[in-house]
C-alpha cells in the first residue's frame, strides 16, 4: 500500500473516533507507524490531509450518484436507482459519511465549509435535473423546495444506521422514499424557497473546472496509472479534449472504459458534463 494511502486510511479511523480537531499528527503517524517525516512528505499539514480525504471520497460519491442518475433510462426506477446508490455509498463508507455529519456543524475552517459547499451544489444539481425530467413544469413553483425536502430525507435516514446502529433494508427505504417523493411533488403548493433564493445562498467563489483543469487532473491520472485499456482511455480521451476527431460513440466508449478506475471516476464525471453525455 503506498504511504499517502495508509495515511489516508488510517488517518479516517482515529478522525471517527476523535473527530479532526482532537486527532493530532502525533496520534496519526503513530498509528501508520511512520514518522512525522514521512506524514509531511505526503501532507503539508492536517488541515491538507482532511482535505484530500474530503476530495477523495466527495468525488467518487458525486460521480457514482451521477453516473447512476444519467444512466437510468426508465423514469419510473429513477429516483428508486438515485436514494438506493446514495445510502448504499453511505454504508460502504459508513466511517467517512459518520464524520463528515459531524464534523459539518461544528467545523469553523473556512477551507472545508467551502469546500463542502461546493460539493453541496453538484448533489443539488443532480437532484434538480431529476425533479424536472420527472415532473416538468408542474412542480416549477416548489422545485427548489423539493429540492431541500429530497436532502433532508436522505440526511435524517442516513443517521439513523449511521449513529442510531439501526439494520438499514436498503430496497424499502428506497421503495418507502420514492412514494414519499412523489406525494410532495403532487400535492405541494406552497412555495418558499424561489429562484431568487438560490441565487442569495450560492457561493460564486467556488472554483470553476475548467478545460485547462481537467487536462491537468487528467495527466495526473496517466502518470499514476500503469499501462491498461483505462490508462489508454485516458489517454485517447485527453486528446480528444485537446483535438476532437473521435465520434461520440467512441468518446462514450472510452469513459465507460474509466468510469470505474478509482483515479479515473472524478474525470469520467468531469468530462462527461463537458462533452454533455
Amino acid at each position: 500500500m503506498a504511504k499517502k494511502q495508509l495515511i489516508m486510511e488510517k488517518s479516517l479511523e482515529l478522525f471517527a473516533n476523535k473527530g479532526f480537531e482532537a486527532t493530532s499528527v502525533q496520534q496519526i503517524t503513530d498509528y501508520c507507524g511512520i514518522s512525522k517525516g514521512a506524514f509531511y512528505l505526503s501532507f503539508k499539514s492536517k488541515d491538507e490531509l482532511i482535505l484530500a480525504l474530503i476530495d477523495h471520497f466527495m468525488m467518487q460519491f458525486t460521480a457514482d450518484v451521477d453516473y447512476v442518475v444519467t444512466h437510468v433510462e426508465d423514469d419510473e426506477k429513477l429516483f428508486y436507482e438515485f436514494y438506493y446508490s446514495t445510502f448504499n455509498s453511505f454504508r460502504k463508507h459508513s466511517d467517512f459519511a459518520k464524520v463528515l455529519m459531524k464534523e459539518q456543524s461544528q467545523s469553523f475552517n473556512k477551507e472545508f465549509i467551502v469546500k463542502m459547499q461546493s460539493y453541496d451544489r453538484l448533489f443539488e444539481k443532480t437532484i434538480l435535473s431529476m425533479v424536472e425530467r420527472l415532473y416538468g413544469e408542474e412542480i416549477e413553483q416548489i422545485k427548489y423546495d423539493l429540492v431541500y425536502c429530497i436532502k433532508g430525507f436522505i440526511s435524517i435516514y442516513s443517521q439513523l444506521f449511521l449513529f442510531q446502529q439501526i439494520p438499514m433494508d436498503l430496497d424499502l427505504l428506497s421503495k418507502s422514499l420514492v412514494e414519499k417523493t412523489n406525494v410532495l411533488a403532487k400535492h405541494t403548493t406552497i412555495p418558499f424557497i424561489s429562484q431568487e433564493l438560490i441565487q442569495m445562498v450560492e457561493h460564486p467563489s467556488n472554483e470553476e473546472v475548467t478545460k485547462e483543469k481537467i487536462l491537468e487532473l487528467m495527466e495526473q491520472s496517466i502518470e499514476e496509472m500503469e499501462e491498461s485499456i483505462e490508462k489508454e482511455s485516458v489517454i485517447l480521451l485527453k486528446q480528444q479534449l485537446q483535438e476532437p476527431t473521435l465520434s461520440t460513440a467512441i468518446v462514450k466508449g472510452l469513459l465507460k472504459n474509466i468510469r470505474n478506475h478509482p483515479h479515473c471516476k472524478w474525470i469520467s464525471y468531469l468530462l462527461r458534463n463537458y462533452f454533455g453525455f
